[in-house]
Formats: structure tokens, sequence, C-alpha cells
């Protein structure tokens, strides 16, 4: 976070004070309900650290809109992280078999046609057939199908659920 704000000329201390707080959330006691960036965003900002400071924490994984660049920067830098050999515990069979479960429950409810597991299976994106999913029924499908996830697999942190239905309208004009 430091050398990337050096690099862009922002204030240094801000940046690594944000990276360094980035994941508090993770560490606090599991009956706070949600996301771990918010969580730890309240937290900071009750000891009164800078709403800069709070608002990349807090925007990290888009869960606020971004006020200024460190968000951003905090997102960049937790995936860059992220992504190094050894960063996470799971291994990569473990990783690519909850992949496929997450995209195999979706897929086993009526009028799913298409699952794709995204951001590193922290998001599931199910698209349904709009003939058959209306509207109403595709926010009940996106509940049940995080309720199986709840009840069917171990994960880390949380996956978002997002039931996508699209019609498309096409007309050629000759």
């Amino acid at each position: 976070m430091g050398l990337m704000a050096a690099e862009l000329g922002l204030e240094v201390a801000p940046a690594k004070r944000a990276g360094l707080l980035h994941d508090l959330g993770k560490a606090l006691n599991h009956e706070i309900e949600g996301p771990h960036a918010v969580v730890g965003a309240d937290l900071i900002k009750r000891y009164g650290e800078s709403d800069a400071v709070v608002n990349g924490v807090a925007s990290h994984h888009n869960d606020v809109p971004p006020i200024g660049p460190l968000g951003i920067l905090v997102s960049a830098a937790d995936a860059i992280s992220a992504s190094r050999p050894g960063a996470r515990s799971e291994n990569m069979t473990t990783y690519l078999k909850r992949v496929e479960d997450l995209e195999k429950i979706a897929g086993g409810f009526p009028g799913v046609e298409k699952t794709f597991a995204v951001q590193a299976g922290r998001e599931l994106r199910v698209f349904v057939q709009p003939n058959q999913i209306g509207d109403e029924q595709a926010f009940v499908l996106a509940r049940n199908i995080a309720s199986k996830i709840e009840n069917d697999l171990q994960y880390p942190g949380q996956i978002k659920v997002t039931v996508i239905r699209e019609t498309r309208c096409v007309e050629v004009a000759k």
C-alpha cells in the first residue's frame, strides 16, 4: 500500500494504515452481522481513524463506494497479496472442488441455465431461463441458493449469490 501510494504521489501513512487495518473485521466476533470490510471500518471509526482510512477499509470489497483512492488501492493490494503462492491455506484441489460444488448446487435448481463462480469463489452468478423464472421468483431463488450453500458447504468468509434474469428482444431492420 505504501509503495503504491508513493508511486501515485499520495500520502503514504494513511495508505499504510488502510492496508494494515483492511481485514480487521475478519478477526472480530462472528456474531456481528455484515461483511468484514464494513465491520472493520465501523470499529476503526469508533477508535478515531480518519475518514479516508475508514472508507479505504470499508470499500475494499465494493461493499460501499470508494470516496477517494484508498479503497481502490486497498482492493488492488489485497488482490496482489492474495494471489501470491501460499497466501491461502486452501490447496488448489480443495479450492477447485469448492468452486465446482458451488456451481453444482445452483445448477440443481429448476430454471437455472448456467452458473459461474467468480471472485475466487466469493460470488456465484446464476443465469436463469426468463420464461421459467419471473422477477419475483429470482429473488426467492437467490435466497434459496444462498441457504443451500450455507447448509451444504464449508467456505471461508461469505459468498454473494447474484441471480441474473435477462430477456433479449431483437429485431432486424432491413
